[in-house]
């Protein structure tokens, strides 16, 4: 079997460059490399709902927002297979009996599980969908065999439960699921992309993202009120870089051939460093660089995101052919499942021919 890749989002915005450096520019990047058989990209609107259960309307809408921005980077139907997680039952049914093999205790350790309940603030009110949902994703994974999740760090305690769960179902049905491995951003800086209040984590929520889909003047308006060095007064004042959510997109987004077009004074981003430390090196001149740098980067993104706007019938089209796809791969692994826990009785011609003798 060919190496085979599962990922995907939850509908409920808009995404934003945080999700474009943390996994789906790298997407691209491998769809494009020829070294995976296959490649599921999940619009995951079931697990959205987990935590969006009185307000469906928002994630309806937000499905379009996603494969529009999917498309306008570069994924290709031709070459991945983009669907809708609730479009493929099978799911819900692998998800089920998941749910055999894991404690709540176990689910209660998950750091990833506890963070994000600790943010949702939902204290004693867990949704039981919720609370489930690294069952759910195991069963995303699983379904399509995929040996290859592209995550971001903070995500790494969700794919380890998907092993446990493998080799948990392994061990006890023979070899039938998958373990998958881990595909981590390459560029270390980009794996928790702050935002731009400075604050750990790039949030819809939150409302300190930059969209894919933001128009020229609105990333602009971003960058400039961007947080840097608090301590970095005057020009004329050492600054730090650690921290300074200005460099730390800078590290993710800027390449050195970009110095001579938009800020000649410097030969690369380490000789822009060293001046800011020393001192005598303005916040707004930086900035203005790191408004260019993102507007390159997000123009063509922009233009084509326009375009497939224009036929908007085409991208439900897209979606509707990739979950059929999906769901014929999922109902085979279930297949596989069933027959492997003995539950696929009107198929199991042994079983039939059996009874069939025990009560002659």
């Amino acid at each position: 079997m060919g190496k085979i890749i599962l990922t995907g989002d939850r509908p409920t915005g808009r995404l934003h460059i945080g999700h474009y450096v943390g996994s789906l520019k790298r997407r691209v990047e491998l769809q494009n490399s020829g070294e995976f058989e296959k490649i599921f990209i999940m619009i995951a609107d079931a697990q959205a709902l987990t935590d969006n259960a009185d307000n469906p309307e928002k994630v309806r809408q937000n499905i379009i927002e996603v494969a529009l921005d999917y498309l306008a980077c570069g994924l290709d139907p031709k070459k991945s297979t983009l669907f809708i997680q609730s479009q493929v039952p099978e799911l819900c049914e692998l998800a089920f009996y998941y749910m055999n093999l894991v404690t709540i205790a176990r689910l209660q350790r998950n750091p990833t599980v506890k963070s994000e309940i600790q943010m949702r603030k939902f204290e004693n009110s867990i949704p039981v969908g919720f609370f489930t949902y690294p069952i759910s994703q195991a069963s995303d994974i699983t379904a399509f065999k995929a040996t290859t999740v592209p995550v971001g760090e903070d995500q790494e305690p969700m794919i380890e439960q998907t092993r446990e769960i493998v080799r948990k179902f392994n061990s006890i049905y023979g070899e039938t699921l998958v373990e998958p491995e881990v595909l981590l951003p390459d560029n270390k800086s980009c794996l928790r992309l702050p935002g731009t209040d400075g604050k750990a984590k790039m949030s819809k929520s939150l409302g300190n993202c930059i969209y894919l889909s933001d128009e020229a003047e609105d990333v602009r308006k971003k960058v400039m009120s961007m947080y840097t060095d608090p301590n970095h007064i005057r020009i004329e004042d050492p600054g730090n870089v650690e921290g300074n959510t200005v460099f730390t997109y800078l590290d993710c987004f800027c390449k050195d051939e970009q110095f001579a077009k938009y800020l000649p004074d410097y030969a690369n981003l380490d000789e822009l460093k060293d001046h800011y430390k020393r001192g005598g090196l303005g916040d707004v001149k930086i900035k203005k660089f790191l408004n260019a740098v993102l507007q390159e980067e997000l123009e063509p993104i922009r233009e084509r995101r326009k375009e497939f706007q224009k036929d908007i019938p085409y991208v439900y089209q897209v979606l509707k052919e990739g979950s059929e796809i999906a769901q014929a791969t999922a109902a085979q692994t279930l297949a596989e499942v069933k027959q492997a826990m003995k539950i696929n009785y009107f198929d199991d011609v042994e079983l039939i021919a059996s009874q069939v003798e025990r009560f002659k």
